[in-house]
């Protein structure tokens, strides 16, 4: 079974704040939290570092906008130059992807976003990409504004913090990895949490379907056979 059929069958809960693994970025995920209208925050870091994660949490709610890679610049801009600004929060994810027209259109939203930070019309500004504000291939005057606020480097989570990860979400459904588990999938499998997740919902249901406890062996069969894991209920 590949890691994202895994991923398919059992699709991880929605990203939240509470579900995010901190590791060494407490000091990220406490000023998102204290987060209000009228502030930006610019995180930045390498794939895997729960970007997207963050910025996916924050933007919940009908108040909310999520801006990422697909989407439509024309959007970004509409919402830059309306007469009233309906979101409290607006999120632009990957900004190093943004074309000329993306560039434009968040450089209109960040002098709203500024314009407005004072009044009732205030809004929060969370933006992501995969390096530092200045060294962005981006127009310059959109580079300085990026850095106008505040602005987070976010760390890789180590594998002890992986592990830790791996065996509280485990104790929380009751169950107990071996130690050389936990040290086959730091070594073998992906560092996406999400999908770590995935997988020990995976290993927990073939367990119980084939009356086995969770062991290397039984890992390795469940990543071998292709096995279907899901119920009719979870669809």
């Amino acid at each position: 079974m590949t890691q994202q059929l895994i991923l398919d069958l059992l699709p991880p809960p929605p990203p939240s704040l509470d579900n995010f693994v901190v590791g060494a970025n407490g000091g990220v995920l406490d000023a998102l939290e204290h987060s209000e209208p009228g502030r930006a925050i610019y995180l930045w870091g390498p794939p895997g570092a729960g970007r997207t994660h963050l910025l996916r949490a924050m933007a919940q709610g009908d108040e909310a906008y999520y801006y990422g890679s697909g989407s439509s610049p024309d959007v970004l801009s509409r919402i830059a130059t309306s007469d009233t600004l309906k979101y409290r929060l607006i999120a632009v994810d990957n900004v190093e992807l943004l074309d000329e027209a993306g560039q434009a259109a968040l450089f209109t939203l960040y002098n709203r976003w500024r314009e407005v930070a004072a009044t009732d019309q205030g809004f929060m500004l969370v933006l992501a990409g995969d390096r530092a504000p200045l060294t962005l291939p981006l127009r310059e005057d959109l580079r300085t504004r990026l850095g106008w606020d505040l602005v987070f480097r976010l760390e890789l989570l180590s594998d002890d913090d992986r592990a830790r990860a791996l065996n509280t979400k485990a104790t929380e459904r009751g169950l107990r990895l071996a130690p050389e588990v936990v040290a086959w999938v730091l070594s073998h499998y992906t560092r996406d949490m999400r999908m770590l997740s995935a997988l020990l919902d995976a290993l927990d249901r073939y367990s119980l379907e084939k009356h086995r406890a969770i062991t290397l062996p039984l890992l390795k069969d469940l990543l071998a056979s292709g096995h279907p894991t899901h119920h009719p209920e979870d669809t």
